[in-house]
């Protein structure tokens, strides 16, 4: 099994209260802390200024996966005729699809506070602040807990001189919300939520361009996935700007002029700030109470534990993948150490990431750059999705690249195309369980499915390749 390196370690406090656990925050992280606290029979209170559930649940996660969701049904409504069969797109109706989106947003959200309320912790809602290594004031109220979880998640962050009016210069909570589908967008940002905006505004008939400083979308993504993604975005007409940065943007009375670097300038209705989330970190008390702070995060060990003796910190709060499943796992594991389960740290390289656009980017594990940085010697096979006949039933294209030590186990597995997401789960389990290329090739995948594909690359890796040309 891989494990996190340990880099840091902090004394588990000894303080009294009558919560075992004060969890500040009820988003990803922060519930299943609380959750998993409960199962094992630890008191909890959980405070939440807003609605439980967080970003992941009402603004981010869940409501933008709803809206790529309609976009694929107007792309294959417009497709339809390729398929054999006949249908007319009459456009999007914009009050419908909030209220599809709502509804499984409402749906989640009901059953998330009963799960909480069934396992007994008690939830307070309002503003909290740490006034104490073993207190939280909410109000005039103070809650003490033996132990402290931090949760407090992240917001949409913009550049210095760049405005946010909610109207003609937005962040992706103000999409969310938007009353039409805009004629023209401008999206500042080519990762996950830039790019997953871009394609939801396109599929919904919008022209739009994608400014992104580095010279990839998904820099972060292996290069090769990035390549592919941008070949699809251009094929769709979706226009991008890559390695140049945004330069300034001013309003007009039609929508917004955006100036790069370079001196080229683009108009469009609406500019979509989409350049990160910052941690929510500022006026929490947490310096006066001695919580070592870096650049907005919160400084924390392999176990989430904190400069202060029983304060923990997760999520978007810490300086780790700003994903719900991430969260999930740190909150999981916060609670399982107070309870002294002595629970193994989370190997972030192990955590699945994905990216909802059409099409999808999937991975998990490193990528090859970062595995020639650390020295290993690789191996590398792409599949391309040519070969696989499911991926063609979805008409989509796409690879499958995987990257594996020399006469060692798999190091990266990375996809794209059509919901190819659904794969990376296989991935997950191929990583994590430091599977040799030759041990995953003896599974039988289904045909025709799209994890043939994984399969496939598994026999070329193994030197028995099946469905590929030499």
């Amino acid at each position: 099994m891989r494990y996190f390196n340990p880099t840091r370690r902090f004394p588990v406090a000894d303080g009294s209260g009558p919560y075992d656990i004060v969890v500040l925050g009820g988003g990803s992280g922060g519930y299943a802390c609380a959750l998993r606290a409960a199962e094992l029979g630890k008191t909890v209170v959980l405070i939440e200024k807003d609605k439980i559930g967080g970003t992941c649940l009402h603004r981010g996660c869940i409501p933008t996966k709803a809206l790529l969701h309609s976009a694929e049904v107007a792309d294959e409504t417009r497709e339809s005729e390729t398929y054999g069969v006949k249908a007319r797109f009459e456009g999007i109706d914009v009050p419908a699809v909030h209220a599809f989106k709502d509804k499984i947003v409402t749906r989640a959200w009901k059953g998330v506070q009963g799960l909480l309320k069934s396992k007994g912790i008690t939830i307070v809602e309002g503003e909290g602040r740490l006034v104490g290594p073993n207190r939280i004031a909410v109000g005039s109220d103070v809650y003490e807990g033996r132990n402290i979880v931090l949760a407090t998640g992240s917001a949409p962050r913009s550049l210095p001189g760049l405005d946010i009016d909610g109207e003609r210069i937005i962040t992706s909570e103000h999409a969310l919300k938007l009353d039409r589908v805009p004629g023209s967008v401008i999206v500042l940002g080519g990762g996950v939520i830039g790019v997953e905006f871009a394609s939801v505004w396109r599929s919904f008939g919008a022209e739009v361009t994608v400014v992104e400083g580095l010279p990839h979308l998904l820099p972060l993504e292996e290069e090769s996935s990035s390549k592919l993604l941008e070949r699809a975005f251009r094929r769709r007409g979706i226009k991008q700007e890559l390695g140049v940065f945004f330069e300034s943007v001013k309003t007009t009375d039609t929508g917004v002029v955006v100036t790069l670097a370079n001196g080229k300038t683009l108009e469009a209705e609406l500019l979509l700030v989409a350049v990160g989330r910052g941690a929510v970190s500022s006026g929490l008390g947490l310096e006066e109470v001695g919580v070592a702070v870096e650049r907005g995060t919160v400084t924390v060990n392999e176990f989430c534990q904190t400069s202060v003796p029983g304060v923990y910190a997760v999520g978007d709060l810490i300086p780790t993948l700003q994903l719900a499943h991430a969260g999930f796992a740190e909150g999981i594991l916060v609670a399982e150490h107070i309870a002294g389960l002595n629970p193994v740290p989370i190997d972030y390289d192990g955590v699945p990431r994905i990216t909802y656009s059409d099409p999808e980017v999937a991975s998990v594990g490193i990528t090859s750059a970062q595995a020639r940085e650390r020295g290993h010697e690789i191996v590398e096979f792409t599949y391309d999705l040519a070969g696989n006949p499911k991926s063609q039933i979805l008409q989509t294209q796409g690879a499958v690249k995987i990257i594996s030590e020399k006469d060692g186990p798999v190091l990266g597995v990375h996809m794209v195309g059509r919901r190819i997401g659904e794969l990376v789960t296989e991935g997950q389990l191929i990583y994590n369980w430091e599977a040799l290329p030759s041990e995953v090739a003896q599974l039988i995948h289904a045909h025709p499915t799209q994890s043939e594909a994984v399969g496939e690359a598994m026999l070329a890796l193994a030197g028995k390749p099946l469905h590929v040309h030499n």
